[in-house]
């Protein structure tokens, strides 16, 4: 399940970077949840052509990712934006600055929504 999860950031990320048929057939497995004799029925094609395709693909994505290392890049972002927003939260706790922290956090807190977004998750 972990590696459905980390194959569906990769495609996220990197999908526009594989065929359409490979794009089709991982959305399936990930995103639909489809089992490879599932896809392989409904796409009429061999369940170890799903396999081959499948796992091609993946390599491909981890490959990218591998390069480019933008799914990393994210996710530092994100965890920093996360942290900041934490501590922003503990000095509102404190009372100092209360109005200056809140536009801070919301802020930071458009930010990662933004960057969720843009990137498709």
């Amino acid at each position: 399940m972990e590696k459905r999860i980390e194959t569906a950031w990769l495609l996220a990320f990197y999908g526009p970077l594989l065929t359409p048929r490979q794009r089709e057939l991982l959305a399936l497995y990930c995103d639909e949840d489809l089992s490879l004799a599932e896809i392989a029925a409904q796409e009429d094609i061999s369940r170890q052509g799903v396999y081959d395709a499948v796992h091609r693909a993946q390599r491909q994505l981890a490959d990218y990712e591998a390069r480019l290392g933008l799914l990393a890049r994210y996710r530092r972002i994100t965890q920093g934006l996360e942290r900041c927003r934490a501590m922003l939260d503990d000095v509102r706790a404190s009372g100092e600055g209360e109005e200056a922290l809140a536009r801070v956090k919301r802020a930071l807190d458009a930010l990662i929504a933004d960057e969720e977004g843009q990137n498709g998750v």
